[in-house]
């Protein structure tokens, strides 16, 4: 098992790109790598929300700033070759279930052709390159199971965003087969999804749509309160990720490997017991009702993955338990709502208390 302070000095003032550093986990993983005292580079199309983490953790005076489109090869060559980054974690993406099906074609190309440019152009630099590509757990054919996916488990989707995904591990994956021995490019895929925490605030996700409507002292609306997901807060697969490029650094068996970062398949919860837990902590404040004119599209009842992978491989596992994770989320938004001028410090601050939890 990788101990943080060996992590920690591997990345310490590297040149690390992150792709998509505006939104939620990409955001989160800039922030934690300056905290840390790396050269921080980001991409990305633009600021996808408002508010915005780009705006409140001041990247703008903090970090060199590139916003463009992935699918513009000869730019990413360019930047690419200007940066030469040490390590490159790819988050772009196009990550909205409900907005693949109302822009099926941008999903489609987001989600592959961004990945296989970031590959492509990162395996024209003359010196080592490690790249953590970032998935998603919908990447896999789901057939309710009850034991977890393991990365050995068939890929595939029955909606435009979760096809995408299988589509980018299938094109990552035959891209290590075609030119791994080729170049100085290290590299891995890591699936994970339904991360909650402070700081979300895409459209038609739980987490911001009950904040949010808590705000406004509204009901939040749910479409389905029994789905079963595999709910785990933000920092937990950031780790994840960093560990990743850590191992890859230097273990020759990780290259072109998958990951599941993900709680054990014991500790899935119900859509209604993150509701209710948030409703606890507000003395029940939150208010919701059950959206039968919301469409569902193809939605799965139970998602789970089986993260034994990366516990064995790379000793990594989530490390915070249901209660702490809710309350990680509710002091967040309570913060930025009553006073979001220090929302950056009580974002590194939450970032302090999970370090303390992986030393």
């Amino acid at each position: 098992m990788a101990k943080i302070k060996n992590v920690y000095k591997f990345l310490k003032n590297k040149k690390i790109l992150v792709t998509g550093h505006t939104g939620f986990k990409g955001s989160w993983l800039a922030l934690w790598l300056l905290k840390i005292g790396c050269n921080v580079i980001g991409i990305s199309k633009d600021l996808p929300t408002e508010p915005s983490n780009y705006n409140h953790f001041q990247f703008k005076k903090k970090m060199k700033n590139y916003f463009f489109n992935l699918k513009n090869l000869s730019k990413l060559k360019k930047v690419i070759s200007k940066e030469k980054p040490d390590i490159i974690f790819h988050l772009a993406a196009q990550a909205i279930v409900s907005e693949s099906y109302k822009n099926p074609v941008d999903t489609i190309q987001s989600n592959t052709i961004g990945s296989i440019n970031i590959l492509h152009a990162s395996s024209i630099l003359k010196k080592k390159c490690i790249c953590v590509m970032i998935t998603s757990d919908k990447c896999y054919y789901n057939i309710e199971k009850n034991s977890g996916y393991t990365e050995e488990s068939k890929l595939g989707g029955k909606d435009i965003y979760s096809g995408s995904k299988a589509a980018a591990e299938i094109l990552i994956n035959s891209f290590f087969h075609s030119f791994s021995k080729k170049n100085k490019l290290h590299f891995c895929t890591a699936r994970a999804g339904n991360v909650i925490g402070g700081g979300d605030w895409s459209i038609n996700r739980l987490v911001p749509d009950i904040m949010r409507a808590q705000k406004k002292g509204k009901k939040v609306l749910i479409k389905n309160s029994h789905s079963i997901r595999p709910w785990q807060h933000v920092l937990e697969p950031l780790y994840g990720y960093l560990t990743a490029s850590y191992y890859l650094s230097f273990k020759k068996n990780l290259n072109g490997q998958s990951f599941n970062f993900g709680p054990s398949y014991k500790k899935s919860y119900k859509v209604i017991e993150i509701l209710n837990a948030l409703k606890d902590l507000n003395g029940n404040k939150i208010r919701f009702k059950i959206d039968k004119k919301r469409k569902v599209y193809n939605e799965t009842k139970i998602l789970k993955l089986n993260s034994e992978k990366a516990s064995k491989m790379l000793g990594w596992k989530t490390r915070l338990n249901f209660n702490e994770i809710t309350v990680l989320i509710n002091d967040w938004y309570n913060q930025f709502f009553s006073n979001q001028s220090e929302i950056l410090d009580f974002s590194v601050n939450q970032i302090n208390y999970y370090e303390k939890k992986i030393r």
